[in-house]
């Protein structure tokens, strides 16, 4: 199918349907959360993960006590089902709804401002047929530039998967701009955080370095303005059992340049190797042998957990 039906609230809509109110939070002041995820074999890939750190996002961001994720988990499921799915990339969006947060409250026990009523929260799940990239994209690696703005941890979207996502999308497409395929955001002390739309790992010495996530924190330092990514925990866990060291750190872009090996990891792409930054090329332009094992063992790691019976396929 080329156009998959998307889930609103317990129905199914075509994709050009208008299903959103003008009145909900996300069209009135982009407050909500997103999460992607890839499902293989009609299975997603660390659904119960994605949606507990959706749900972890919303307690820490005030949007809601807690998420019915029983529920959500069903009804991706269900949406799989509906669309008959066997392969695709898919978008959870939860924002909480009509919040009113600027209409006076003439409820005299609630309080001077925002609604009385709790509103009802606003579930979307979009699939998207699954992006087929290039092999050369994995095999040859990408460029990848520094972005100009910082990632600022004292942003409490800092960390998050919100709905106010322009900054992040405009430091990738300045990056396609300039012919490269990624865009590093370093935070306001120069250190490296992340890529616009990924999470990034370094190797030196046959060491894996990766920069600290939200909620990876030691008490009383800088906040964390990473993203605790999925497929980055998945990578940990599988150095973690393939005995290779790992440190969480602040890492700066000369680590980088100086790294014998690099690569960027998110659900669509996975594994994105680094050969080069900006002008400099990285460990000679190559693929390294611990990012070409990672991949491969990422690639059996999904499959097991999608289709325990079946074969391994790229």
């Amino acid at each position: 199918m080329s156009e998959y039906q998307i889930y609103h609230n317990g129905s199914f809509h075509d994709p050009a349907a208008p299903i959103l109110s003008a009145q909900d939070a996300a069209f009135q002041h982009a407050i909500g959360l997103f999460t992607t995820f890839s499902v293989y074999h009609s299975q997603p890939f660390r659904l119960e993960q994605h949606i507990n750190r959706l749900e972890a996002s919303a307690i820490d961001l005030g949007l809601a006590p807690a998420l019915d994720k029983a529920q959500l988990s069903d009804a991706v499921h269900q949406t799989i089902a509906h669309n008959n799915i066997d392969r695709a990339r898919i978008r959870l969006t939860f924002t909480p709804g009509n919040l009113s947060l600027l209409r006076p409250n003439t409820d005299e026990n609630s309080g001077t401002s925002g609604g009385a009523a709790q509103p009802t929260p606003t579930v979307i799940i979009q699939p998207t047929p699954a992006v087929e990239y290039d092999p050369a994209y994995f095999n040859k690696g990408i460029r990848v530039v520094v972005a100009q703005p910082s990632a600022n941890p004292f942003d409490p979207n800092a960390g998050h998967k919100t709905l106010a996502y322009w900054s992040n999308l405009r430091s990738l497409r300045q990056a396609a701009a300039a012919g490269a395929g990624e865009a590093l955001l370093l935070n306001i002390t120069n250190h490296l955080a992340s890529g616009s739309v990924s999470n990034i790992f370094l190797i030196k010495d046959g060491t894996l370095l990766t920069p600290i996530a939200h909620g990876e924190e030691v008490e009383d330092a800088l906040p964390a303005p990473v993203l605790p990514g999925i497929t980055r925990a998945a990578i940990i866990e599988i150095a973690q059992k393939l005995d290779i060291p790992i440190k969480k750190q602040m890492l700066s872009i000369n680590d980088l340049l100086e790294a014998d090996e690099a690569f960027l990891t998110n659900s669509s792409w996975l594994i994105l190797p680094i050969t080069s930054v900006e002008q400099k090329e990285l460990s000679n332009n190559k693929i390294g042998p611990i990012t070409q094992h990672l991949r491969l063992e990422l690639l059996k790691l999904i499959e097991s957990e999608t289709n325990p019976d079946g074969n391994l396929t790229d």
